[in-house]
Parts: structure tokens; C-alpha cells; sequence
């Protein structure tokens, strides 16, 4: 198999269980995203998207198959390789923003950039660039507890593409918010897969997040059961 440039993330054959008795939460699962795509996961609950998302991001390891991020063949990295692949080309939005609560918006968003080793004006630029991408270039000196849901989710979004990553997955990042304010979250994946071309896959329960992707996978009993372009 050739590993094309074009692809951000490929899955081939991919298998996962969490226990011997239990149902495979992936069961073969063949999944190709170019770059630039902009690719929803839906399904019910329990149908793999959630494990799907951890081993393209590098959390969790297949029982077999093979993991592809940009070409490169995951399974067969050392532990030091995957977190450096996870750190540098991927990033991660969970429904439950994750955020630090000691540090402020701004130092939130920093951290993947202070952990790659980077420091000074740098950080500073990237941390300020990327705020007011996500709407919140006032908001950077707040701490967690003194930002709404929506605007946590924003920090988060923010925090997952302040490195510029090949690759970012979003698992059901309107889950905890309201209507208006997830409709709020997902335009700016929308904004950011259309300016930046930034790739991204989104495992959503919500037909109108789906609705604003280039294509819909649909998940059952950890398989793929169907893959349709949609239009926008």
C-alpha cells in the first residue's frame, strides 16, 4: 500500500476490544480522510466514534490493523514517536472542554506550544492570533471558572489548533452546550475548514453539525455501514 501526502489519517482493517467478553467497540474498520476534509462520525451511542477518534489521535492503539497519521504508520512507532506525532500533528476538542483550572484562557492555549518547547514572543503571537480566531481576544486573563460553556469550548478549540495540526478530531464538542451556542462552536470548525483548510473529523450525535461537513460516515455496532459526500 502506498501512503499518499494527501491523506491526513487512514485506518485500515481496524479492530478494537476492551475486553474478551464484550462486543467489539471497532470491528474492521477501513476509513481514508484527505487533507482538507471536513468528515462527520455519526451513529448511536456505542457504535465506535468515540474509539475511532482515540486511536486516530493517537490515545488509544488497535488490537490490529494499521493507523495511518500523514503516511505515517502509527502501530509501529516507539511510545517517544507517538506522543511526539500526537503533541506536534494532532489536535483533540472532547464534549468536556478539559481545561486547566489554574491557568488562565490564554495560558490554556499556550500549553501545547510550551510543551513542544517553544517560548517567549513566539508563544505569545501564536496564543493572541489564535484567541481572536476563536472569538475571544478580550478573554485571554480569564480563568475557566469565569467563562461560559461556550466560551471553554472556544478556549479548548483553540488550545487543539494553536500548533496548526495536520489533524483535528472533535468528539461531540456541542454536546454540554445549548442550541445557539453549539450552532456558535460549529461554525468556527466550519470557518476554520474553509479558511484554513484545516482537516478535521467531528463525532457528533447533532444532524445539523453533520450537515456542515463534506462528508458523512455512519457508524453501527463498530462498522462503517456508509460514507456519502454531502452537499454545503
Amino acid at each position: 500500500m502506498t501512503d499518499s501526502p494527501a491523506e491526513a489519517l487512514r485506518l485500515v482493517a481496524v479492530h478494537r476490544r476492551y475486553a474478551p467478553e464484550a462486543p467489539p467497540a471497532l470491528d474492521g474498520v477501513d476509513l481514508v480522510v484527505a487533507r482538507g476534509e471536513m468528515v462527520a462520525l455519526m451513529g448511536p451511542s456505542g457504535c465506535g466514534k468515540s474509539t475511532l477518534l482515540h486511536l486516530a489521535g493517537l490515545i488509544d492503539a488497535p488490537d490490529a490493523g494499521s493507523v495511518f497519521v500523514e503516511g505515517s504508520r502509527t502501530e509501529a512507532l516507539g511510545d517517544d514517536a507517538r506522543t511526539l506525532l500526537r503533541r506536534e500533528r494532532i489536535g483533540f476538542v472532547s464534549q468536556f472542554f478539559n481545561l486547566l483550572p489554574t491557568l488562565t484562557a490564554a495560558e490554556n492555549v499556550a500549553l501545547p506550544l510550551v510543551l513542544g518547547g517553544r517560548r517567549g514572543a513566539d508563544v505569545q503571537q501564536a496564543v493572541v492570533a489564535t484567541l481572536e480566531a476563536v472569538g475571544l481576544g478580550a478573554l485571554g486573563d480569564r480563568y475557566p471558572h469565569q467563562l461560559s460553556g461556550g466560551q471553554m469550548q472556544r478556549v479548548a478549540i483553540g488550545r487543539a489548533i494553536v500548533h496548526r495540526p495536520a489533524l483535528l478530531l472533535a468528539d461531540e464538542p456541542t454536546g454540554s452546550l445549548d442550541s445557539a451556542t453549539g450552532e456558535a462552536v460549529l461554525a468556527i470548525f466550519r470557518e476554520l475548514n474553509a479558511r484554513e483548510g484545516q482537516t478535521i473529523v467531528l463525532a457528533t450525535h447533532a444532524p445539523e453539525a453533520a450537515a456542515g461537513c463534506s462528508r458523512l460516515v455512519r457508524l453501527r455496532d463498530g462498522r462503517v455501514v456508509s460514507d456519502e459526500q454531502v452537499a454545503r
